[in-house]
């Protein structure tokens, strides 16, 4: 691999060069001798590092074609293609070494679980299904995945993945053989695949337990935490304004029960005077640090019983969840809600936890597309899983090169 990185340098397209500095090559010669250790045959470590290549360097969509064309000829593409699609190799390991990698060049904060909708204009790619999209608000010829991100307020990279596959697609036992669907995949909802990924990072892969920072307006928000809370994750989630929920003992506001449930909102609202002012740094204003309103209150899940005396002592410590409103200065009270059973953080660092959320989506968008995330054209399963590894890979490196260098350092 010692040759990995100026290899990939002499071959990038012209608009894509300003992207590599010493540092990148250092990122290069790191990640590409340590993603690639686990394939078993050197052909295969090979292909692997030529599609990374391909992914940062080739114009346009990043399909096989396209990546075989900037490294050269059919015979590459068909290659490549049997290389991602029907190869037999584990992106598991590979997942695992680029996770780790990253946390010990860019520590992250926290794990970001994030949606993606990929529009597909057939009916063949694996997952593909017409749904309802509530986030665009209409009915989309798509596929769904679940993506774990390692997140900082510096940078942000996937390293896990879920591809979220529906009854038709399971119980058709043709679409299902056509696709090299393994049998071990099951029915899961997206609150089951997100929670399955982070909980592969953390048990399997023995990365640290930290945060995680979810959006599940659009989803089953009850169902999410009692996941997360089963699973021994803490968790900072934006909720639904209109999740039923439980106040803490006093915290209904005035003429309000402490045992009624009541939509987030309503609760969040009956104590707009505990808001505070935080200070904090957004990437996409310019003119010092942006302020916002914070502010928190004990609530309990709806499900939760009542508990009194002694009992309510040991809801308090043991699964206590803490409501935390957000808002801009002078805006409607609150513009966002958030549940998380970490009550001891103070609010302001909560708050700061959220804002990954956006960090994620700009790096979605200014990189992971640009790097193929979406651009997988197969049919197979194994291919989809193999592709969006490498494609995690490569905004890795775009990324961390992206930084400068500010959030390399290596921690044990």
């Amino acid at each position: 691999m010692s040759d990995f990185a100026p290899h990939l340098r002499d071959t990038l397209a012209p608009g894509r060069s300003r992207l590599l500095d010493s540092s990148h090559d250092i990122i290069l010669s790191e990640l590409g001798a340590v993603l690639f250790a686990s394939l078993p045959r050197a052909d295969q470590r090979r292909k692997g590092a030529e599609y990374l290549r391909g992914l940062l360097g080739a114009q346009g969509r990043k399909s096989v074609r396209n990546i075989a064309r900037l490294i050269g000829g059919q015979a590459t593409e068909q290659n490549l293609h049997h290389f991602i699609s029907s190869s037999t190799w584990d992106w598991d390991p590979v997942r695992a070494a680029l996770a780790h990698y990253l946390r010990a060049v860019a520590p992250p904060q926290a794990w970001v679980v994030q949606q993606t909708v990929i529009p597909k204009a057939g009916e063949h790619s694996v997952g593909v299904d017409r749904q309802f999209i509530s986030s665009v608000g209409q009915v989309l010829n798509a596929q769904q995945a679940v993506g774990v991100w390692s997140a900082s307020a510096d940078v942000s990279m996937p390293v896990n993945w879920r591809l979220h596959l529906s009854r038709a697609w399971l119980d058709d036992v043709p679409r299902r053989s056509q696709a090299s669907i393994p049998a071990s995949v099951t029915s899961r909802t997206l609150e089951d695949c997100a929670v399955e990924a982070v909980t592969e990072l953390t048990a399997d892969w023995r990365l640290p337990t930290l945060p995680v920072v979810m959006d599940v307006r659009e989803l089953d928000g009850a169902k999410a935490v009692n996941l997360l809370r089963a699973a021994g994750l803490p968790f900072v989630l934006r909720i639904a304004s209109t999740l039923l929920l439980r106040p803490a003992e006093g915290g209904a506001g005035p003429g309000a029960s402490g045992s009624e449930v009541m939509p987030a909102h309503r609760i969040a609202g009956a104590w707009s005077d505990r808001r505070r002012v935080v200070a904090w740094h957004d990437p996409d204003r310019e003119g010092g640090p942006a302020t916002a309103l914070v502010g928190a209150v004990r609530v309990r899940a709806a499900g939760d019983p009542v508990a009194r005396g002694g009992a309510a002592q040991r809801l308090a410590r043991g699964g206590g969840l803490l409501l935390l409103g957000t808002g801009t200065p002078g805006r409607r009270w609150p513009q966002e809600l958030w549940l998380t059973d970490l009550p001891d953080l103070p609010p302001a660092q909560l708050f700061r936890l959220s804002q990954l959320i956006g960090r994620v989506e700009r790096d979605f968008e200014e990189i992971a597309d640009r790097t193929g995330v979406r651009d997988y054209a197969g049919r197979s399963f194994n291919g989809w899983h193999r592709h969006v590894t490498l494609a995690s890979a490569a905004h890795a490196v775009a990324a961390l090169a992206h930084t400068d260098g500010r959030t390399l350092r290596r921690v044990s």
